[in-house]
C-alpha cells in the first residue's frame, strides 16, 4: 500500500484550490493535520479574536473532510515536533503544505525538514497569494518595495489560473494518529464571553467565504466609493476568510474581474495583500520595527505614564470623545472587525492625536481582529504612521471630525455609539462643539488642534 501523505494545514483551511490537498490526495492516503503551535511564534501567538474564528473554521474544515471520508487530526505543541511524530508513527513519507512567509512559520518549515530527517520530506506548494513573494521583480531582479509599481507589474501576470475543485474523496491511511479534542483547546472565550455577538456577524469556514463572495459580487462595482462609507454595507468582508485561507485569492479574482474596470479598486486591495507579504518576506521584523531609520527616534509618549495609559485605554474602549473613532473601536470589540476607512481614522488618531507608538495599536489589533494578519496589519500600521517602506507622510494628519462628516458616518455612529443615537446630522459628528453632547458620552480627550500641534512638534525632533 502507498505510504500516507500528511497535509499540514495552517492559514489555508480549505479543500478547494488548495495545492497541498490536491497533491497529497493524488499521491495516496492522506492524514490531514492542524497543529495549534503557541511555541514557535513566541510573542506572536494568535490573538483572542482569531482563536474564536479558528475554533469554528476547524469545525467546518473537519466536517468537509468527513464528507470526503477523512477527518482532521488535531495536535497542540511545537509544529515540527508534532508533525515528525505523526510521520514516524504513521509511516508517512511526505508532508504537504502551502508556503507561509511569516518569520515564525519559515522557522518552523526549516525545523520540520530537520526533524523529518531521511524518513520523510516536506513538500511546499504555492497558493495562499495571487503570486508567491519574490515572483514579481524590478528590471534589475530585485523585489519591489513600493506598492504602485508592484501592482502594475503583478497585474501583467493576471488573471491567475482557474481555481481547482476539491478532491471527490480522500483515501484513509491504514492507521490514524492520535488527536486532541478541539473543545479541550479552549479557543472560545467564556469568562466573560466577549465574543457573544460574533455569531451574528460571521460564518467561519469555506461555506461562509463563498456566501460572502457571492453577496459582494452583486455590489463590487460600487466598492470604489462604498469602501469609504462606513454607514453602507458595500465592502466584501472577505478579509478573515482570506486570512485563514478558507477561500483562495484566485477564486475571488476570477469571480470579480469579469466586471471590468468597475472592480479594479477592489482588485488593487487584493493585490495589497500580496504586497504586504512581499514586504515581510524582505523585512521579517516589519511588525516590530519601524522601517525608516530616522523615524525610530520619534519621541512617542511613554506608556509607563498613567495619563498615556489612560488615553490608550480610552482609545481601546471607544471613549475618546471622537464619535467616528469610538464607533470603530466599539465595532471592533463587538464583532472582531472594523470598516477599513475607520481603521485608518482610528489608527491615525492613536498615532498622531495621542502620539502613541504605532506598535501599541498593532498589538491591540492583533488581539482583537478576526482578520489579524502579520503582513497586512504591520504594513497598514506603518503606512499610517509614516514609518514604513511605502507609507503616508507623518505630517499628513487625518481630521477625524471632518472625515466623519465627509464620508457620511452618521448612521454608523448611531449603530455603535448608542449614547449618540438620537443626535441628527451634522451634529452627531462633533456633538461636543455642537452643544448637544449627552452627559453619558465622554468629552474629547484632546482637541484636534492640540493633538496635531503636538504630533508636528514631535516630528520636528526627527526631521
Amino acid at each position: 500500500m502507498t505510504k500516507a501523505k500528511i497535509i499540514w494545514f495552517r492559514r489555508d483551511l480549505r479543500l478547494s484550490d488548495q495545492a497541498a490537498v490536491l497533491a497529497a490526495a493524488a499521491s495516496g492516503p492522506v492524514i490531514p493535520v492542524y497543529i495549534l503551535d503557541d511555541e514557535t511564534p513566541k510573542h506572536r501567538i494568535m490573538g483572542g479574536a482569531s482563536r474564536w474564528w479558528l475554533h469554528y473554521s476547524l469545525t467546518a474544515l473537519d466536517a468537509r473532510l468527513q464528507d470526503l471520508g477523512s477527518r482532521l487530526i488535531l495536535r497542540r505543541g511545537d509544529a515540527a515536533e508534532q508533525l515528525a511524530d505523526i510521520a514516524q508513527t504513521s509511516g508517512a513519507d511526505e508532508v504537504h503544505a502551502l508556503h507561509h512567509y511569516e518569520p515564525w512559520w519559515r522557522n518552523a518549515e526549516r525545523a520540520l525538514e530537520k526533524s523529518l530527517g531521511d524518513e520523510a520530506r516536506l513538500v511546499l506548494h504555492d497558493g495562499n497569494y495571487l503570486l508567491p513573494p519574490g515572483t514579481v521583480t524590478t528590471g534589475s531582479g530585485d523585489p519591489y518595495k513600493i506598492y504602485t509599481p508592484f501592482w502594475k507589474a503583478l497585474r501583467q501576470h493576471m488573471p491567475p489560473g482557474e481555481a481547482r475543485s476539491a478532491p471527490d474523496e480522500l483515501a484513509e491511511p491504514r492507521q490514524w494518529s492520535d488527536s486532541d479534542s478541539l473543545d479541550d483547546w479552549n479557543l472560545l472565550p467564556s469568562k466573560p464571553n466577549w465574543a457573544a455577538a460574533f455569531d451574528d456577524h460571521w460564518q467561519p469556514g469555506s461555506a461562509g467565504a463563498e456566501t460572502n463572495l457571492e453577496d459582494f459580487a452583486d455590489k463590487a462595482a460600487e466598492y470604489d466609493e462604498g469602501r469609504n462609507l462606513p454607514s453602507e454595507e458595500l465592502v466584501s468582508r472577505l478579509s478573515p476568510h482570506l486570512h485563514f485561507g478558507e477561500i483562495s485569492p484566485a477564486t475571488i479574482w476570477n469571480r470579480l474581474a469579469g466586471q471590468g474596470s468597475k472592480v479594479e479598486t477592489y482588485l488593487k486591495e487584493l493585490v495589497w495583500r500580496d504586497y504586504a507579504q512581499n514586504v515581510i518576506d524582505q523585512f521579517p521584523q516589519y511588525g516590530g520595527e519601524s522601517y525608516r531609520e530616522k523615524m525610530r527616534a520619534l519621541p512617542w509618549r511613554d506608556m509607563d505614564d498613567a495619563k498615556v495609559q489612560s488615553d490608550f485605554d480610552a482609545w481601546c474602549q471607544g471613549k475618546t470623545g471622537y464619535p467616528i473613532v469610538d464607533a470603530g473601536m466599539r465595532e471592533l470589540w463587538a464583532t472582531g472587525w472594523m470598516h477599513n476607512r475607520v481603521r485608518m481614522i482610528a489608527a491615525s488618531f492613536l498615532i498622531k492625536h495621542l502620539l502613541i507608538d504605532w506598535r501599541e495599536g498593532e498589538k491591540w489589533f492583533w488581539d482583537t481582529l478576526v482578520d489579524a494578519d502579520y503582513g497586512s496589519n504591520s504594513v497598514n500600521w506603518q503606512w499610517v504612521s509614516g514609518t514604513g517602506v511605502d507609507s503616508n507622510m507623518f505630517v499628513r494628519i487625518m481630521a477625524p471630525l471632518t472625515q466623519s462628516e465627509k464620508f457620511d458616518a452618521g448612521d454608523y455612529i448611531r449603530r455603535w455609539v448608542p449614547e449618540l443615537a438620537d443626535i441628527d446630522d451634522p451634529y452627531i459628528h462633533d456633538p461636543e462643539d455642537s452643544g448637544c453632547k449627552p452627559g453619558g458620552y465622554p468629552a474629547k480627550i484632546i482637541g484636534h488642534r492640540a493633538g496635531r500641534e503636538r504630533a508636528l512638534a514631535a516630528y520636528q525632533e526627527v526631521k
